[in-house]
């Protein structure tokens, strides 16, 4: 059963006093938080107005880094992808408050939420008094002061920042070598033996320790000043810094605009959170209350930094922390979860990096789709990775912080390749690796163009999904060295039948054996074991049965269901790639296979599939490009860079070929060292060919002395390039295999070779 008691949001314990949240209850009103671009600026240790019902715009995000703020070069933050700024830490004491005191816009009950505390007739608001609402007792007056010792060891400062709980403070551990700790009030009941049992509750928060998660001390309790009863407060780790919200407030004011911060620096964030929201996952605990507000970067590192909403995994009792706009649909019902946890990081990425005026009103529990945020709409696979977090179905989302944080580290690579034009390789967890290549044996028509790859190579080449370990029949699976399909085939068949690992094997293996209609009954057997509703393995070999069989728009509508599944893995874009590709769709497919290639030159297969669909665009210096830059580490290099040699050999027509093509043609050639004699011949014939062409056709594009040019050891005149051919097909004629074949290149050679005396 949900939890059933109000709990007003906490503030932050950071040297900069942040705005108060307005967060959700479970049995009262609650008023709607602004968007972080819609927030007036301030300064740092000031009040900020705020306005619960009004929202604000933010311009278009961009991928560089903020201009004038020293950066990261560490490795953590950013995984070693992107530089975030680095946040200096201040000195504590200047973070204090001179004049601590709660704007009346920002004083409401803390049982009903109505606004308290508010001027009338002329008269300032009363900063103590009862709710006239519901009777509740409100005080925003600060309860500790400077020189206060609490519990005989914690020295006060002064005010911090002000919270749904009270005030925050700074104070210095006479205890432990005078260091810099903050004190946060927990629920005054009024009771001193409900107080004893709350503290006793929370000490379950001293056993969290991890990096990016704030460090609980200690639990002490304290007498009210003005009533005497026994106040708690949980003694924390001082973290000087700048929350994220406030990051993100410090962005809009150096740009001049409501720019939300850039992607790269965003998803960076997301990579050190998640880790923190799965170390405590990891330990039985939730998160429950994540926004940007709630976590600080201080130098290079970020914390998690209010605890006050942690909860056991399986405490349905106490009060349940939770804020609009971020929290999941069904907290309010069913309570929370790991699977809401991971809700609230995907709309904390989303309210960081988009205009996301409405995210608590008409985007309560949905996101903003491409055709509204252009960021979307460049970056789709951060659109998906952000619309399966905040999946309205629990069971859609990712099933851990550490799944979350593979694909997202996916992104990042795609995002920064797309940033900088650089590559960012990266391994898969959940994928094979690309063992062989479909489409690089390029066999290119009389005018250039070049045939799509078989479908069922494709189909059987596209690298399988990993084995999950912890299906009972892996070790089984492990065990089988058949490679042959139909040895594997007779193996699996003596394997665990209802083990949906052995069935999706049987599904590939009947592929390769060119069996569809068996290979289809197989995944059908697959889909009735498996037990996993968010299981994507189903739907990848689903796509490539549609490949097989020539169905693109069924291979297209299952591979797009595997792409919103792991939107960070390369395998699920080649393969829609290609699927647009069979279907006529060549922006599509171009689309597509530029972002697996820029991001990741290890898949040649995109390399060879972007060129084929920018020549089927008439786009022959960019099919080029793509094949000069496959890597010479590569086993493929050397088809790919044929492939470029025949393509600039062969234009549409004479007239669009050009001299530096030629000569770029035979350059290239005669670099190729690795060509064996017969291949090294046909390739020289072929552009001796479309240089003879060329002149025929009047040297459309050419120079004045371009008869003066050389290609192949030939000056590009006619009766030279005649006799240079002549040559290529006497030398193709001694290498011939069979006697037709010899006859016909004789001919050939007889029939080019200009008229001589001799």
């Amino acid at each position: 059963m949900p939890p059933t008691a109000l709990a007003p949001d906490e503030p932050l314990p950071t040297s900069v006093l942040d705005e108060t949240p307005i967060t959700l209850s479970v049995d009262a009103p609650a008023t709607p938080a602004r968007p972080l671009d819609s927030l007036p600026s301030t300064q740092p240790g000031g009040d900020k107005p705020d306005s619960p019902h009004t929202t604000g715009s933010s311009s278009f995000p961009h991928t560089g880094r903020r201009t004038g703020s020293r950066t990261s070069g560490r490795g953590r933050l950013g995984a070693g992808l992107v530089d975030v700024p680095v946040v200096p830490v201040k000195d504590p004491a200047s973070a204090v408050l001179e004049d601590p005191v709660v704007s009346e816009n920002k004083r409401f009950c803390g049982n009903c939420g109505a606004e308290v505390g508010r001027a009338r007739d002329g008269r300032p608001g009363e900063t103590e008094g009862e709710c006239a609402a519901c009777g509740t007792y409100f005080n925003f007056r600060p309860r500790l002061f400077r020189g206060d010792l609490v519990a005989g060891q914690y020295e006060v400062l002064g005010c911090l920042a002000y919270g749904g709980l009270g005030w925050i403070y700074l104070a210095k551990d006479h205890n432990v070598s005078d260091r810099w700790v903050v004190l946060k009030g927990m629920i005054d009941t009024g009771d001193p033996t409900s107080m004893a049992s709350a503290v006793a509750e929370r000490r379950f928060l001293a056993e969290v320790e991890h990096p990016n998660v704030v460090r609980i001390y200690n639990f002490v309790q304290h007498p009210d000043p003005k009533t005497g009863n026994l106040v708690g407060y949980i003694v924390m780790e001082y973290v000087g810094g700048q929350s994220l919200r406030q990051l993100a407030l410090e962005h809009h004011r150096e740009t001049g605009k409501a720019e939300p911060l850039p992607i790269g620096q965003v998803i960076a964030y997301g990579l050190e959170i998640l880790p923190a929201i799965g170390y405590l996952h990891s330990i039985d605990m939730l998160y429950c209350d994540l926004k940007p507000d709630n976590v600080i970067q201080s130098g290079e590192q970020l914390k998690l930094i209010d605890l006050g909403a942690v909860r056991k995994i399986d405490d349905w009792d106490s009060p349940l922390f939770f804020t609009l706009g971020y929290s999941a649909p069904e907290l309010p019902t069913e309570g929370a979860s790991v699977a809401s946890d991971i809700y609230t990081v995907g709309r904390t990425l989303a309210v960081l990096s988009i205009e996301f005026a409405g995210y608590t009103t008409r985007h309560k529990y949905t996101l903003p789709g491409p055709d509204e945020e252009p960021l979307f709409a460049l970056f789709g696979s951060y659109h998906r990775v952000l619309k399966r977090a905040t999946h309205t179905d629990p069971l859609q989302r990712f099933a851990s912080a550490e799944d979350m944080a593979d694909q997202l580290t996916g992104v990042l690579r795609e995002v920064m390749a797309l940033g900088t034009n650089r590559p960012r390789p990266g391994t898969s967890n959940v994928f094979a690796l690309e063992t062989r290549t479909f489409g690089s044996g390029m066999v290119i028509g009389e005018r250039g163009s070049l045939p799509n790859p078989d479908p069922l190579e494709v189909a059987s080449v596209l690298p399988l999904p990993m084995v999950d370990t912890h299906d009972h029949a892996a070790s089984t699976l492990a065990s089988i060295t058949a490679t042959e399909p139909a040895e594997l085939v007779t193996a699996l068949q003596s394997a665990p039948q209802d083990s949906i690992e052995v069935r999706l094997r049987m599904v590939r293996a009947r592929l390769e054996l060119g069996e569809l209609r068996a290979a289809k009954g197989e995944l059908e057997a697959a889909r009735r074991v498996a037990m996993d509703p968010a299981d994507w393995r189903p739907d990848w070999y689903q796509g490539l049965i549609a490949i097989a069989t020539r169905e693109p728009a069924d291979a297209t509508a299952a591979f797009e269901r595997v792409y919103d599944a792991v939107p960070g893995e390369i395998p699920p874009k080649l393969a829609l790639a290609v699927a647009a590709e069979y279907a006529g769709n060549h922006f599509q497919a171009a689309r597509y296979y530029e972002l697996v290639w820029r991001t990741d030159r290890a898949w040649v297969s995109a390399a060879f599939g972007l060129a084929r669909v920018y020549l089927a665009q008439g786009a022959r210096a960019g099919a080029i490009e793509v094949l000069e830059a496959v890597p010479d580490t590569s086993s493929h290099h050397l088809a790919a860079q044929v492939a470029a040699i025949r393509i600039k050999a062969r234009a549409d027509d004479a007239a669009k070929a050009t001299e530096q093509d030629l000569q770029d043609a035979s350059r290239k050639l005669e670099r190729l060292a690795a060509l064996d004699a017969e291949r090294r011949t046909i390739l020289s014939a072929e552009v001796l060919e479309a240089a003879h062409e060329w002149v025929r056709a009047g040297r459309p594009s050419g120079s004045q002395d371009s008869a003066n040019q050389v290609v192949l050891g030939c000056r590009l005149t006619e009766r030279d390039l005649r006799f240079g051919l002549e040559r290529c097909y006497r030398v193709l004629a001694r290498l011939a295999s069979t006697q037709e074949r010899r006859h016909e290149l004789v001919d050939k050679a007889n029939a080019i070779r200009p008229r001589t005396l001799t």
